[in-house]
């Protein structure tokens, strides 16, 4: 039998990238999933790979109004939610004396705010025994070039994820976070790796990585597949680094 058979699932970000990976092996594995995503072109295009077992929403976690309308959709929809996946996040790469006042609010906006305001909000649709996921960086357990902001936003919602495995306690309710160390997927390109510089990219990560290489994103959707899943029914609470052994050196 499938591990997530009957359940719903929403997946913020899930339209590319590690979200799409986690929502094609939920997909796989019996859930009804909602992903959502920012463009309308991507977002149909992730449902047209996932088939019909799931349905998009467009919009902005950063907009405090599309949570409500995401709440409304699964409502009416599904009736109610059993595990909730916030993964859309932002990086900028840069210096903290050269940080914008604009690019850190935004990055706060999208990776920590979002991912408040979308548990506050989902909760009251979560099933009792429900999974929560939140997406963490391994940039918040190790220092890296440029990733002051990135690390600051992400290292909170870990501290949201404590507060949240005692809160819904009662209800059964699990809250753990997923961290992935670099992983290959499209979002190195909006990072500003050119593809002639790939190669080289790749090879400096894998030498500062124990493992050797890159994740691939089926391997962060695996590990995302068993905190959701039954087969992690007495976790809570932690914090699941999928970095290859990164944060070690």
């Amino acid at each position: 039998m499938a591990l997530l058979t009957g359940k719903t699932a929403m997946i913020t970000g899930g339209t590319s990238g590690i979200g799409f990976a986690i929502a094609r092996l939920f997909v796989a594995e019996g859930a009804q999933v909602l992903v959502s995503g920012r463009r309308v072109e991507v977002a149909e295009e992730a449902v047209r790979r996932l088939d019909t077992a799931a349905t998009h929403l467009v919009g902005d976690v950063a907009d405090p109004g599309f949570h409500a309308r995401a709440a409304d959709e699964i409502e009416a929809r599904f009736g109610g939610l059993d595990i909730y996946v916030a993964n859309a996040g932002i990086n900028t790469i840069r210096h903290s004396a050269e940080v914008p006042e604009a690019e850190y609010d935004a990055q706060f906006a999208v990776n920590t705010r979002g991912v408040f305001i979308g548990v506050q909000t989902m909760a009251r649709l979560m099933r009792n025994k429900g999974a929560i996921i939140v997406t963490g960086s391994l940039a918040s357990d190790k220092v890296l070039d440029g990733h002051a902001v990135y690390a600051g936003s992400k290292a909170a919602i870990g501290a949201f994820a404590r507060s949240w495995a005692l809160e819904f306690k009662e209800r059964g309710i699990r809250v753990n976070v997923l961290s992935p160390g670099p992983t290959d997927t499209e979002i190195l390109g909006k990072l500003g790796v050119a593809p002639d510089q790939r190669e080289a990219f790749e090879a400096q990560m894998a030498a500062a990585i124990p493992l050797g290489r890159l994740a691939r994103p089926q391997e962060v959707a695996s590990a995302a597949l068993f905190l959701a899943s039954d087969q992690s029914s007495f976790v809570t609470g932690v914090n699941l680094r999928v970095d290859g052994g990164m944060a070690l050196l």
